[in-house]
């Protein structure tokens, strides 16, 4: 059984939160060998960056709508906000849109706002070669890094969002 994370925080995992990760993606590697799985079926997921083509775009649309979730891509236009609370009303409106939210590219201080205020999980390049799933990848043992790296985001949005 998959065990769920408390934190969509992925970038300062404890020892114990790693673990249970790597418990997670070797559970779900042994599963998706035997059968085809919809756990994120009627989830909806945002992603915020500018280019729908770029490979961690499609490396993280690839996970989710594999796992049954809807993927919106949507291009970030915050110079066309006036204010830090434009900013705030928009993550609480995509917080009560989706049920959580992929930000790549974006600057830090402004992920910090939306995971703040959204109340949903944000993913900070959750599909990014440097984020720290691509460490997780490399643990694990299967036929292409390509589906690790699918594999390890997969992990990720389950053991956050069930």
């Amino acid at each position: 059984m998959l065990i769920p994370l408390r934190t969509a925080t992925l970038e300062q995992l404890s020892p114990t939160e790693f673990d249970t990760l790597l418990g997670n993606a070797r559970l779900l590697q042994q599963r998706a060998a035997r059968l085809q799985s919809t756990p994120l079926r009627g989830k909806k997921l945002a992603l915020l960056c500018d280019s729908e083509e770029g490979a961690e775009a499609r490396l993280f649309r690839k996970a989710a709508s594999d796992l049954g979730a809807h993927v919106s891509h949507i291009r970030p236009q915050f110079s066309d906000l006036r204010g830090p609370d434009d900013l705030h009303q928009t993550a609480q409106l995509l917080g009560r849109l989706y049920d959580a939210v992929e930000c790549q590219g974006l600057a830090p201080a402004l992920v910090e706002v939306f995971k703040r205020a959204s109340g949903v999980p944000v993913y900070d390049g959750l599909a990014s070669a440097d984020h720290p799933t691509a460490a997780i990848a490399s643990l694990l043992s299967a036929a292409g890094s390509a589906d690790l790296r699918r594999l390890v985001v997969q992990t990720c949005l389950v053991s956050t969002l069930l």
